[in-house]
């Protein structure tokens, strides 16, 4: 059964001109669609099936992420259903120079695994096994805004 640190995923992406709206900060559909891949490939490393997006719940952007920023989008399935896999995911400015990092904006995803046919199937049991992985799901059930799975 996977474990919940072994479906962690940080992904990294320098912010471009392309990236950004009229102020000059990368514009939030951007990080949306940054936060979904790395989401997507957290619950699929779990699933080890292909899995699509089934909700996003709540996302709060409490910052901007500036031109010339690294964007860091960190990922981890803290949950599972029968199909479903929850996954929470948190954006970050990071300077790269010195490592610090600052929340800019923070969501909860659920992913449904699909078969060849594009037919929901099952998914396997979530195991929390470290202190650290139980640190992370709980941080993760606390968070969330609501019901989740099937």
């Amino acid at each position: 059964m996977p474990t919940l640190s072994s479906t962690h995923i940080e992904n990294r992406w320098m912010v471009q001109p392309n990236h950004a709206n009229s102020l000059g900060s990368v514009h939030g559909g951007n990080v949306l669609k940054w936060m979904d891949e790395a989401g997507a490939m957290a619950a699929m490393r779990f699933a080890g099936e292909s899995c699509v997006t089934a909700r996003i719940n709540r996302l709060d952007f409490r910052r901007p992420i500036q031109v010339g920023d690294t964007a860091l989008i960190e990922a981890y399935v803290y949950r599972a259903g029968r199909t479903s896999v929850s996954v929470r995911l948190r954006a970050y400015r990071e300077d790269l120079r010195t490592g610090e990092r600052e929340l800019t904006t923070e969501s909860y995803f659920v992913y449904v695994a699909v078969d060849e046919d594009g037919q929901p199937t099952a998914v396997p049991e979530l195991e929390v096994v470290s202190e650290d992985d139980e640190r992370l799901r709980e941080a993760a059930l606390e968070g969330e805004p609501g019901e989740e799975g099937d």
